[in-house]
C-alpha cells in the first residue's frame, strides 16, 4: 500500500524547489550584469584604443599635402616646366615608398591630374579629371580636404587627404587602410568606422564597407552615394538590441558593442565582442552554481533540523541526569570541605598537642632558670632587712635593683613560655630570622646548657616570611631532637648554620650524635616514626607540615657524622 504524502511536506517541497529556483534566477541575473558592465568596460576601452590607433594613422599624413603645398617641384609643374612633371611623379613615387601612402598625386587647376606616385602603373591617376570631387572643391576653396571614397581609377576605398598649392593646383594624399583592418581583426571581435550618417567605411570585415548602420532619408542616401563614390549602399550587417548588443545574421550569439565619441570629422568606432562566454556562460553557471549550493544549504538544514531535535531530547535528559549528578556531586564537596576544615582543624590540634608535649619535657628547663632566681631573690630580701636595721641605705637600694634584674629574667622566661604554648594565628609575614633563634635558646636552655652549641652570626636585618610561633615549634623541634641524640657522646655537640641568599634563607641543624637508622630513615617523614622508645614519632612530621604551610621546606641532609636536616625559608625582601 502506497502512503500518502502530507500535505505540509508537499508544501515544504514546493517552497523549497521556488527558493532554489528563486536563487538561482536572482544570482544568475546579478553574476550576469557584473560580467556584462565588466565586459562594456574592456569593449569601451578597446575601443579607444583602436580610434587612438586610426587617429594617428590619419595624423601620420595630414601634414604631407601641406608640406608639399609650395615644393618647388610642384609650383614647376604647375607652372609647365620643361621635364618638371617626370620630376615630380618620381619624387611623388618615392615619397610615397617612405611614408606608405597608397598614391600621392597633384591635380592642376582644371582638375586634371598632372603627377601621381603612380605614374609607371596601367591604372596611373595622371589625366584623370577629379574636378567632381569634393576633396578638390574643398583645397580650392583653401582648406583641408577631406574625403573618404571609393577610387573612381583602382576601385579601392581611401581616406583622401588635399591641399591647395601656390599656382591654383592641389596636394592629394590617399590612405588605404587594409593593413590596420587586418590588425583590427587578429585583434578579435569586429571593428567598424562609421561616418557622421551611419555609412560603415572602414571594417575589419571588408564586406560591411559602405554598409548603413540605420535608415537613411532619400537625400542622405544620395549625399552619401555622391560623396563615397560607391555604385550602392547594402543594408546593415547586423540586427541592433535594446539591451546593446547585435546579432549578426547567420552567426551564433550576441555581440556587446562600445562606441566612441565622433571626432572633428563626424566619425566613431565600434568595436563588438562577442557575450556569450564572458556574460551569458559565466551568469548561466552562476546560476547553477547558486542552485546546486542552495540544494545544499536546503539538505543541511534540514539534516541539521533533524540533527538539533535528536540532540534536544538527548539535552533533555543529560540535563536531567547531569542535574542529579551535580546534586550528588553538591553533597559530596560539600562533605569534603567539611572533611577538610575538620582535618585542618585536626592538624593544628596536633600541632598545639606537640607544643605543650615540648613543654612538659622543656619544664625542667624553665623550673631550673626560674629556682636560681627565686633563691637569689629571697637572699637579697632577707639580707635588704638586716642592711635597713644598720641603716646601710644604698646597700639596700642596690639589694632592690638586683632584686628587679632577677624578676625581670623570671618574666623574660616565662612570656617565651606562655608565647609558645599559645595557638599560633597561621598568619605569615616577614619575622627576623634572629628572634626565632633567641626564642628556641630560650626556651631550651637547660638541655643545651649540657652540649656545645656552635651557633651562628645572624644580622639583625635578616628577615624570613613565617610565622614566629610555628616556626619556633620546628626549631624547638630540631633542637630538642639533636640535644637528645647526643646524649652519652663523648664529646657531643650542636652546630647550626646559616646561609642566605638573595631570595631563600637555609638553616642547617646537625649533631655529633649516632645519625638515624636506615629502617627509619626510609620513612623518616611519615607518623610514628620513630628510635626513641619514649617517642611518638609525630615531632618531624609536624615540622614538615608546618614548613610546607610556610612556603618552605624541610629535608634531611646525608652527612658523614651524626644527623643533619635543612630548613629553607623564603627571604623577606
Amino acid at each position: 500500500m502506497v502512503r500518502a504524502i502530507p500535505w505540509q511536506r508537499l508544501a515544504a517541497l514546493f517552497a523549497a524547489l521556488l527558493l532554489v529556483l528563486g536563487s538561482a534566477w536572482g544570482v544568475g541575473m546579478v553574476v550576469g550584469a557584473a560580467a556584462r558592465n565588466r565586459l562594456a568596460a574592456s569593449v569601451a576601452s578597446d575601443a579607444r584604443l583602436r580610434a587612438a590607433l586610426l587617429a594617428s594613422e590619419i595624423a601620420r599624413f595630414r601634414l604631407l599635402p601641406l608640406a608639399l603645398a609650395d615644393d618647388r617641384d610642384v609650383v614647376a609643374a604647375l607652372a609647365g616646366g620643361a621635364g618638371a612633371t617626370g620630376a615630380l611623379d618620381r619624387k611623388l613615387e618615392r615619397l610615397a615608398g617612405i611614408t606608405g601612402a597608397a598614391v600621392m598625386y597633384v591635380i592642376a587647376p582644371d582638375g586634371h591630374a598632372i603627377a601621381a606616385s603612380n605614374w609607371r602603373s596601367t591604372r596611373s591617376f595622371v589625366g584623370s579629371d577629379y574636378r567632381f570631387r569634393p576633396y578638390f572643391q574643398q583645397a580650392r576653396r583653401g582648406a583641408e580636404g577631406r574625403q573618404f571614397a571609393l577610387g573612381t581609377v583602382s576601385n579601392r576605398p581611401g581616406l583622401y587627404l588635399a591641399r591647395g598649392t601656390i599656382g591654383g593646383g592641389v596636394v592629394v594624399v590617399k590612405l588605404d587602410f587594409d593593413s590596420l583592418e587586418r590588425q583590427w581583426a587578429a585583434a578579435g571581435g569586429v571593428t567598424f568606422v562609421t561616418d557622421s550618417a551611419g555609412l560603415i567605411l572602414i571594417a575589419s570585415r571588408p564586406g560591411w564597407r559602405f554598409a548603413t548602420t540605420r535608415p537613411l532619408a532619400p537625400a542622405e542616401r544620395a549625399t552619401e552615394l555622391r560623396v563615397s563614390g560607391a555604385p550602392t549602399l547594402t543594408q546593415p550587417p547586423f540586427r541592433a538590441g535594446d539591451d546593446g548588443r547585435i546579432r549578426i545574421p547567420g552567426e551564433k550569439g550576441a555581440l556587446l558593442v562600445a562606441r566612441t565619441k565622433p571626432d572633428a570629422a563626424g566619425w566613431r568606432v565600434a568595436l563588438a565582442q562577442p557575450s556569450r562566454v564572458a556574460v551569458d556562460d559565466v551568469a548561466r553557471a552562476a546560476a547553477l552554481v547558486a542552485g546546486a549550493l542552495m540544494l545544499a544549504v536546503l539538505w543541511l538544514a534540514q539534516a541539521a533540523w533533524s540533527r538539533a531535535r535528536r540532540r534536544a531530547d538527548r539535552t533533555s535528559l543529560l540535563e536531567r541526569a547531569v542535574a542529579d549528578r551535580t546534586a550528588l556531586l553538591r553533597r559530596e564537596i560539600e562533605e569534603r570541605a567539611l572533611l577538610e576544615t575538620r582535618a585542618a582543624t585536626l592538624r593544628e590540634a596536633l600541632r598545639q598537642a606537640n607544643r605543650l608535649a615540648t613543654l612538659g619535657q622543656i619544664t625542667a628547663s624553665v623550673a631550673h632558670e626560674t629556682a636560681q632566681p627565686v633563691a637569689a631573690i629571697r637572699t637579697y630580701a632577707a639580707t635588704g632587712e638586716t642592711l635597713l636595721d644598720r641603716g646601710a641605705t644604698e646597700e639596700v637600694r642596690g639589694n632592690l635593683r638586683a632584686i628587679a634584674r632577677l624578676t625581670e629574667r623570671i618574666g623574660t622566661v616565662t612570656a617565651q613560655l606562655r608565647g609558645f604554648s599559645r595557638k599560633a594565628s597561621g598568619e605569615i609575614g616577614p619575622v627576623a630570622l634572629v628572634e626565632v633563634i633567641e626564642g628556641a635558646q630560650l626556651l631550651l636552655r637547660e638541655p643545651l646548657s649540657r652540649v656545645a652549641v656552635d651557633w651562628p652570626q645572624v644580622a639583625p636585618d635578616l628577615r624570613v616570611i613565617a610565622g614566629r610561633i610555628r616556626l619556633e615549634q620546628v626549631f624547638v623541634n630540631l633542637l630538642q631532637n639533636a640535644s637528645e641524640a647526643v646524649q652519652g657522646q663523648d664529646a657531643p655537640g650542636i652546630t647550626v648554620t646559616v646561609k642566605s641568599g638573595s631570595d631563600t634563607v637555609a638553616v642547617r641543624i646537625s649533631d655529633t650524635g649516632p645519625g638515624i637508622a636506615p629502617e627509619i630513615l626510609e620513612r623518616l617523614f611519615t607518623p610514628f616514626a620513630t628510635s626513641r622508645p619514649a617517642g611518638l614519632g609525630l615531632g618531624l612530621v609536624i615540622a614538615k607540615d608546618i614548613m610546607e604551610d610556610l612556603g618552605g621546606s624541610l629535608r634531611h641532609v646525608p652527612a658523614s657524622g651524626g644527623a643533619c636536616f635543612e630548613i629553607l625559608l623564603r627571604r623577606a625582601l
